[in-house]
């Protein structure tokens, strides 16, 4: 059974940063795709970040050059590390794996950053 545990969300100032972790258990993070999502309130999912089993990282274009996705393969981790953080970083972040090829299939139950202006 796969769990996805996220942690490391809170609230922040406008510029700071914040570093999410995602545990995963029931599987190798460094034998799948490995993603990070946001959802805010009222807007559809968004992804972030992800990182593939070959360690190709792929960012959402609102967070790149800010944002930076990581593994630990000896703690079975992956984590995303936030700078400059802005208002509308502000949303549930959801850790995900991908089975496949196509969708994700496995999520964690989120963590909530909020960064005040």
């Amino acid at each position: 059974q796969v769990q996805l545990v996220e942690s490391g969300g809170g609230l922040v100032q406008a510029g700071g940063s914040l570093r999410l972790s995602c545990a995963a258990s029931g599987r190798t993070v460094s034998r799948y795709t490995m993603g990070w999502f946001r959802q805010a309130p009222g807007k559809e999912r968004e992804f972030v970040a992800q990182i593939k089993w070959n360690g190709n990282k792929d960012y959402g274009d609102s967070v790149k050059g800010r944002f930076t996705i990581s593994r630990d393969n000896a703690k079975n981790t992956v984590s995303l590390e936030m700078n400059s953080l802005k208002p509308d970083d502000t949303a549930i972040y959801y850790c995900a794996s991908k089975t496949g090829t196509l969708t994700y299939d496995y999520w964690g139950q989120g963590t909530q950053v909020t960064v005040s202006s």
